[in-house]
Order: C-alpha cells, then structure tokens, then sequence
C-alpha cells in the first residue's frame, strides 16, 4: 500500500492508504457523533463520508466536541 500524505488542522501527517473520510475518523478514533469535518474548504455532511475518498494532499479541519458542564 502506497503512504498518504494528508493535513490535519494545518498539521501533514501520513498514513497507509486509508480510503475515505470515515474511515479516517474511525482510524484517529474519534466519535463520529461528536466530530464535524471540513475537506478541502467544504463541509462533508456526516451521511457522506463513508462515500467521500480522501486522496493525496487533502486539506482537512476536524472539529472534535467536548461533552462539558458545570461542576
């Protein structure tokens, strides 16, 4: 398998092909109910990204939320 480079929140990192945008997420092991994501300037909707092939040089921004409240 041929390595990949990708950017994470401005950051290169590489990774053995992964297919799509989801299963990028399920590799960096985020909680997909909890992660909105934006490929190369555009907002993936969630219901699209087990269909949505990620290629060399893609530009993502993960937002990941955090579950908060008062203690």
């Amino acid at each position: 398998m041929a390595a990949m480079n990708v950017f994470i929140n401005g950051e290169q990192r590489t990774f053995e092909a992964i297919p799509t945008l989801a299963a990028l997420i399920e590799h960096l092991g985020m909680k997909a109910d909890r992660v909105a994501v934006e490929l190369n300037r555009d907002i993936v909707q969630r219901t699209k990204w087990s269909e949505t092939p990620l290629k060399d040089g893609d530009k993502l921004e993960i937002v990941h939320f955090v579950g908060g409240g008062r203690t």
